[in-house]
């Protein structure tokens, strides 16, 4: 991972991401009870943002500062807290009670230390909802990192969880349409549809 990097890309163009949460994280979040979120890796914040505006007090995390003061910017008053830290190693000040987790593709003993910190993030009761790109996106799939070692399935990530107190709402692979125009697939032009796939993990800590 480099920061650095990731901050010239952020500084590159007006947004990275869209200014709309992830399609998978709304749909899956907007009945939970708004309290307290973690947004890790968020890059602008756009999750973060979205949480924000339904009432919760958010917190987004991100290693490219230059990302989180464009969120910061778009967020305006609402509560969202921004942290640039290593987002495979921090932790917040007390247990929370949603952690989400969207296209944070890193090789496997990282995704492994980050999914468990998120985990154990979370009071009883609360939620992790992981989004990625899935590993039969390369062959099966369009667009996303052609990066075989940091894609993962749903079953990786309950492996990552092996040993903790797990209850699983859903895990399975997922399909998102996209358009060729997409940004996130590094394509130019068209408006030609094909489909995306990703991995969904939502569990709740017992």
């Amino acid at each position: 991972m480099d920061a650095r990097a990731w901050d010239e890309r952020y500084a590159a163009s007006d947004l990275v991401w869209s200014r709309e949460p992830n399609q998978f994280v709304a749909a899956e979040l907007a009945d939970l009870t708004p309290g307290t979120a973690v947004d890790l890796a968020a890059g602008e914040g756009r999750n973060a943002i979205w949480l924000a505006s339904r009432g919760w007090s958010a917190t987004a995390v991100d290693f490219s500062q230059v990302a989180l003061d464009k969120g910061a910017r778009l967020a305006e008053d609402l509560d969202v807290t921004w942290v640039c830290a290593d987002a495979t190693r921090w932790q917040p000040p007390a247990p929370v009670d949603l952690v989400v987790m969207a296209y944070f593709q890193v090789p496997a003993e990282d995704r492994r230390r980050a999914v468990r910190g998120a985990f154990m993030m979370l009071r009883p009761g609360g939620t992790l909802l992981l989004v990625a790109h899935d590993s039969t996106n390369i062959a099966e799939g369009t667009g996303g990192p052609q990066d075989p070692t940091v894609l993962m399935t749903a079953e990786d990530v309950l492996a990552d969880l092996d040993g903790l107190e797990v209850e699983v709402v859903r895990a399975e692979r997922v399909a998102r349409e996209v358009r060729s125009a997409d940004p996130s697939r590094h394509e130019h032009g068209g408006d030609e549809r094909r489909t995306a796939w990703d991995c969904l993990v939502r569990v709740v800590r017992r």
